[in-house]
């Protein structure tokens, strides 16, 4: 099936968007990788497999954030420990989402569209959830700006795995496909203009 006018024109504006932010933030994109470096042991950019449109997988790329460790949730939250001082900071205002602007220019994901899962939260999707597997994921959305404090929500929580697959995944996932339900062009600038906002507030 060919993609649709609204389809090409999204692709179009993911790659004119994603090539200028690079551009533009170069030298913030060459400082945050030093402070990375100097911050702990590791690399400087995290790389994790998520799944994307049509359940096809792909490496997530973010500045890592934390110290290396092979144990513990991939969900975090607030106050874990194995988050780095410079890491907190890059958390506090998204910096290190940065790097999936690379994302975007490859085609694995959008700059607005439900926040892409790792393959073992995936396997609790019901066949309803699956479907939002049916665009690509997004850097920012709904459920991105909706529970973009999700940290504090998950903090202090005995077992943070098993809150976050039992409660706060499906509520997402809920928005996610309301999202899609709903999906235009304007309502993508729309939640591009409340992430900026967001953002910028830290709100």
């Amino acid at each position: 099936m060919g993609r649709s006018v609204a389809d090409v024109v999204r692709r179009v504006g993911d790659i004119a968007v994603s090539a200028l932010l690079l551009i533009v933030l170069s030298p913030l994109l060459a400082v945050l990788a030093v402070m990375v470096w100097r911050s702990s042991p590791g690399p400087i950019l995290f790389r994790q497999e998520r799944v994307g449109l049509n359940g096809k997988p792909f490496m997530l790329l973010k500045f890592r954030s934390m110290r290396q460790s092979n144990e513990g949730p991939a969900v975090t939250a607030g106050g874990d420990a194995r988050i780095t001082r410079v890491g907190a900071f890059m958390r506090q205002w998204k910096l290190d989402e940065l790097p999936q602007f690379i994302n975007v220019l490859r085609g694995e994901m959008a700059l607005v569209g439900p926040r892409p899962e790792v393959p073992r939260y995936v396997q609790h999707y019901t066949p309803e959830q699956m479907q939002v597997l049916s665009v690509k994921p997004g850097i920012t959305g709904l459920t991105q700006l909706e529970y973009r404090h999700e940290e504090r929500m998950l903090a202090g929580r005995e077992d943070v795995e098993h809150a976050y697959i039992h409660e706060i995944m499906p509520a997402k996932l809920e928005l996610d496909l309301q999202y899609i339900r709903n999906r235009t062009l304007v309502g993508d600038l729309a939640l591009l203009v409340r992430t900026a906002g967001a953002v910028l507030g830290r709100g």
